[in-house]
């Protein structure tokens, strides 16, 4: 677990949250779109990767590298936040050094049992390569070495359990400021999430950082195939939870 009590940084042009699925990582996103003081953008990378584009700021892009153009575009007047999943692989962003050594890229993680069970249940063809936390594991050490320290982690169970201590340690490790009225939200379906809407359900009902209990009929425990999943997984999760920011509540 990593030390919170650094200095604020200098804010970012760019700031990036890289999470698996099911991570809880649009609830911060949602938590993000309450600002007013920065550019919010939902899932760039993974809708263009599987539906071919992406609309950014009036523009239709077709490419990683023309997404990351924009977003330096965009981040001349006002901040960049996006948030995205590594369900998809993404290649043109681990070779951009630049994007890589400038940008505040930051991880959200959660317990990968809790994240396969989830998964399945709207993906009964989830093989380990959706899991993302593989990926994840790669986006880290990508830019902790272009960037020469270790990235921000935070656990999401902290996000449910200590939500204002855990925002406004993640802000002042990347350099933003913390704004506590955009812990809560209203409730709703925003554009940009209608042509993934079925994996947001519990984001779109949420108000704000509350832990909803579910229960799955396949799990880890359960079923073989989550099982060696997990199995394959779970080191990967282990590096980035073992290097976690610290909340105090």
């Amino acid at each position: 677990m990593t030390d919170d009590s650094e200095d604020i940084r200098e804010q970012p042009r760019i700031i990036a949250l890289w999470s698996a699925p099911r991570s809880r990582s649009t609830a911060f996103l949602r938590m993000m779109m309450e600002r007013d003081d920065l550019v919010v953008l939902h899932e760039p990378f993974s809708i263009l990767a599987g539906f071919g584009e992406f609309e950014i700021a009036g523009h239709t892009v077709r490419t990683a590298s023309e997404l990351i153009e924009k977003m330096w575009e965009l981040s001349r007047e006002k901040p960049v936040f996006f948030k995205d999943t590594t369900d998809f692989h993404y290649p043109e962003v681990l070779a951009d050094e630049r994007f890589l050594r400038e940008g505040a890229h930051t991880f959200v993680i959660r317990d990968p049992a809790e994240v396969i069970a989830s998964h399945y249940a709207l993906n009964p063809d989830l093989d380990r390569a959706d899991v993302g936390f593989a990926r994840l594991h790669e986006l880290y050490t990508a830019v902790e070495k272009a960037q020469g320290a270790p990235p921000v982690v935070v656990d999401s169970d902290d996000l449910l359990d200590h939500p204002e201590a855990t925002v406004r340690s993640y802000c002042a490790r990347i350099g933003l400021s913390f704004r506590a009225d955009a812990l809560t939200w209203q409730s709703g379906v925003p554009s940009e999430w209608r042509k993934t809407e079925r994996w947001h359900v519990d984001a779109s009902e949420s108000t704000g950082f509350v832990r909803r209990e579910k229960q799955y009929t396949d799990t880890v425990e359960s079923n073989a195939h989550l099982a060696e999943i997990h199995a394959e997984q779970l080191p990967f999760y282990s590096y980035l939870f073992e290097r976690r920011i610290a909340v105090e509540a």
